[in-house]
């Protein structure tokens, strides 16, 4: 079984079915239903879900949304070690570098998956699309 690691937009566009990105990552979530594989997320990625969710829905709706995605994944803590890896790192974006290190903090990460790959060019774990990850994990 492979275990990915899903970046916050992806996590949004299955969510908020942000088209044409939503078909892809809700493919990678039905592999993830199947037992196909096995999804990660960082614990930050839900205080960012929520306030994108909240500014296009309800706070109960939002709640819900994030409820079934606690569901459906593994949520690697947050912890000092991590932000600090964060702080010190090369990344340009300080979102990008904790989720980063969130993913490196569980030793069986196959592959991150994110609409921003050029964010990840320091990632020595692979970096797929969902399109690509998609085409990859249902072959």
């Amino acid at each position: 079984m492979k275990h990915i690691f899903v970046d916050t937009n992806v996590l949004i566009d299955f969510l908020a079915d942000r088209q044409p990105y939503s078909d892809f990552a809700s493919g990678i979530f039905n592999l993830a239903d199947l037992n196909k594989i096995k999804i990660h997320v960082s614990a930050i990625s839900f205080n960012n879900i929520y306030y994108i969710l909240r500014g296009a829905t309800s706070h109960s709706k939002a709640l819900k949304l994030i409820e079934e995605l606690e569901e459906l994944v593994d949520i690697i803590d947050l912890n000092k070690k991590t932000i600090n890896q964060a702080i010190k790192s090369d990344f340009k974006d300080f979102e990008d570098a904790i989720q980063y290190y969130s993913a490196k903090s569980k030793d069986k990460i196959d592959f991150i998956v994110t609409r921003n790959l050029k964010d990840f060019k320091k990632s020595n774990i692979p970096i797929f699309s969902s399109e690509s990850a998609y085409k990859l994990l249902s072959t």
